[in-house]
């Protein structure tokens, strides 16, 4: 199966494990309800927990408590918040971000129009890359986005996708490319995580 493309077997409910590489073990979380970001954000850093789901929520609140909208909130937002769903999850953006950064990592929003090959895949401080893309489950009548961490573990590639069953190994840096592109083109965002010295 390519690298890029959805598992169709039957998704684990289990949430976490490690799977074998040709280069050793894969730190590899599975899809549970809507925390794919806390699944990305933890295969991201190759550790069970690294994230958790109680840290999120924190610094949701905090982003909440920060949001000059407020005053426009419906009795809704109580369980929709702005930036994720109290019983769900589905974290936005902006926790993304401000959990990274707690942890000394540099989020760049990468400019579409430039194209997947003007990312230095070689930087020293190229932690990996986290994408945001739209998906359509329960056969199109739901919508949404997904996060999902790509990153070189060892030297090698990976997409891990928590919707995957286990990681997928990219062929090489250019086959990562054409799949980046490809997440662009239909719609889908990129941002690329550094070490923050």
């Amino acid at each position: 199966m390519e690298p890029g493309t959805k598992s169709e077997a039957k998704r684990d409910e289990q949430g976490s494990g490690a799977a074998g590489s040709g280069s050793g073990k894969v730190y590899h979380e599975r899809q549970r309800l809507q925390f794919c970001l806390l699944h990305a954000l933890n295969n991201l850093m190759q550790e069970k927990e690294y994230f958790t789901r109680a840290e999120l929520d924190e610094i949701a609140g905090k982003l909440v408590l920060e949001d000059p909208n407020k005053s426009q909130w419906t009795p809704l937002s109580f369980i929709f918040k702005p930036h994720h769903n109290v019983v769900t999850g589905n974290y936005d953006v902006n926790v993304l971000i401000a959990s990274l950064e707690a942890r000394k990592k540099k989020v760049i929003w990468h400019d579409r129009r430039k194209g997947a090959s003007s990312i230095d895949l070689d930087a020293e401080a190229l932690v990996g890359l986290m994408i945001n893309v739209p998906v359509r489950r329960l056969r199109g009548l739901w919508t949404g986005r997904h996060w999902v961490a790509i990153r070189s573990i060892d030297g090698v590639w990976f997409n891990l996708d928590s919707d995957f069953s286990e990681p997928k190994q990219f062929k090489d840096k250019e086959n990562v490319i054409v799949f980046l592109d490809s997440i662009l083109s239909q719609g889908g965002e990129l941002l690329i995580v550094l070490q923050d010295d």
